[in-house]
């Protein structure tokens, strides 16, 4: 560079910087306000950052753990199935008696197959949940039909077809069930 030109570059720079201690001191002043501010505005956009890797990361964990526990939802729907079927067979069998020793002791087999069953399906999330009794719940409940009854407040599961079945508290299947309904009010006659 020529010595005119760093000699031109020198005088606009003390053209520009400023000449008296006030005013060295505002600009100073304005260089920590602005820089502080730059500062203030990395820190955001910093802690923004850090607050969005943590959402990513307890999505990512949530994620991972619903495919970990519900992956095996369609097989499970499947057991279930064939879980549901061992009952009925149990209930089609004829109730054993000393006549018969030969139906006694293979209802007993077969009921020991589906403890052992249940208790399989048990540790591995599968539960199963006669709602008789119960308030009747949407969430877990298929009524099939009302019945009319005194006995039982409205609403109540007076009998179940089928269990409720879930998979880690997802709902696998409904269980299927009569609800009791109130009586219709009797009609007083006109004479």
């Amino acid at each position: 560079m020529s010595e005119e030109k760093t000699q031109d570059m020198q005088d606009e720079a003390a053209e520009a910087a400023p000449q008296t201690p006030e005013e060295l001191m505002a600009a100073a002043t304005a260089k920590i306000a602005e820089l502080e501010a730059e500062r203030d505005a990395m820190r955001d956009r910093w802690m923004r950052s850090e607050a969005e890797i943590s959402n990513v990361r307890t999505r990512a964990r949530r994620d991972a753990d619903d495919a970990r526990q519900f992956a095996v939802q369609k097989f499970s729907a499947d057991v279930v199935e064939a879980a549901e079927n061992l009952r009925r067979g149990l209930d089609a069998l004829p109730k054993g008696s000393e006549d018969n020793e030969f139906v006694t002791k293979l209802r007993e087999g077969f009921e020991g197959v589906e403890r052992n069953f249940i208790a399989i399906l048990e540790r591995n999330g599968i539960t199963r949940t006669d709602p008789t009794g119960a308030a009747f719940d949407p969430n877990l409940h298929q009524a099939m039909a009302e019945q009319e009854t005194d006995a039982h407040p409205p609403g109540t599961v007076l009998q179940a077809w089928t269990a409720a079945w879930t998979l880690n508290g997802r709902l696998l299947r409904p269980a299927m069930v009569v609800v009791a309904k109130a009586p219709p009010a009797e009609i007083s006659g006109h004479s």
